[in-house]
């Protein structure tokens, strides 16, 4: 990672489950990201990062973004746009520095998001994320 932040890195297992990946990682659930790939228009992609337990609002999202409709791309063309696998996917390192939008719930806490390979993870400030990814903070997400 060469953005400047000071982080942790943790390598685990596989898991199958919230509760075993924060376990692995030493965090609580809700601070673990999820780094989803958002399809905005045709070779139109974002990142948002929703806390663990929540999901992307997709009424909050598209208002915040001004657009009527959104989609979650497929397992092959989200590879090929972030260059990472779902489960592996993170902002950091993608092949295209697409924009970022980080839920407003990750605000003021420590937090573990994928490192771009499966079991590996960093844990970083919350706050220094959003800014060294240039992520817009708003409110995204709703309670699973």
């Amino acid at each position: 990672m060469d953005s400047g932040l000071e982080y942790t890195l943790t390598q685990h297992g596989p898991v199958s489950s919230l509760a075993e990946a924060a376990a692995a990682r030493g965090v609580e659930p809700g601070r673990l990201i999820k780094s989803l790939v958002v399809r905005r228009g045709e070779n139109d992609f974002l990142f948002v990062l929703v806390p663990g337990g929540r999901s992307i609002s997709w009424p909050k999202l598209r208002a915040l973004l001004g657009v009527n409709r959104l989609s979650m791309p497929s397992a092959a063309e989200a590879l090929e746009v972030t260059g990472y696998p779902r489960g592996s996917i993170t902002p950091f390192g993608a092949t295209t520095a697409w924009p970022v939008i980080a839920d407003v719930a990750l605000s003021g806490v420590q937090v573990s998001i994928g490192a771009g390979a499966p079991g590996a993870a960093v844990t970083v400030d919350a706050d220094r994320l959003v800014e060294a990814l240039g992520a817009r903070l708003a409110d995204v997400t709703d309670p699973e």
